[in-house]
């Protein structure tokens, strides 16, 4: 498998996973040309801008570990943008991550990752 089937399996697969929680799916791949939104869901009254790392198993560490600041000062800039085009202000919102690793089948979501 490639690393984008993994990424897009991964990302189908936190949907599903998200949906059985009550969570609203209100977008997926939110692109700007300096970064993206892998999904951006509503938990409740909290909008939440969800990043998804997929890996075959755990050999070069675990997903969560390529969440990097370089990444997450982007993901912070998309969803800025994301809340200005949306007109949407004082609202409650977060960042997390959704890691799956395919081997172990196992999902796990860090709430408030960072």
């Amino acid at each position: 498998m490639k690393a984008k089937e993994i990424g897009n399996i991964g990302e189908n697969m936190a949907c599903e996973f998200l949906l059985k929680r009550d969570y609203e799916i209100l977008q997926r791949n939110f692109s700007k040309p300096f970064g993206e939104i892998d999904i951006i869901a509503k938990d409740k009254d909290c909008l939440v801008f969800i990043e998804v790392k997929a890996r075959k198993n755990t050999d070069f560490g675990y997903p969560r570990d390529f969440v990097n600041k370089k990444k997450i000062e982007k993901i912070i800039n998309v969803a800025q943008i994301y809340m200005m085009e949306n007109k949407i202000f004082n609202k409650a919102f977060r960042f997390d991550v959704i890691e799956i690793i395919f081997e172990k089948n196992e999902i796990t979501h860090l709430k408030n990752a960072f």
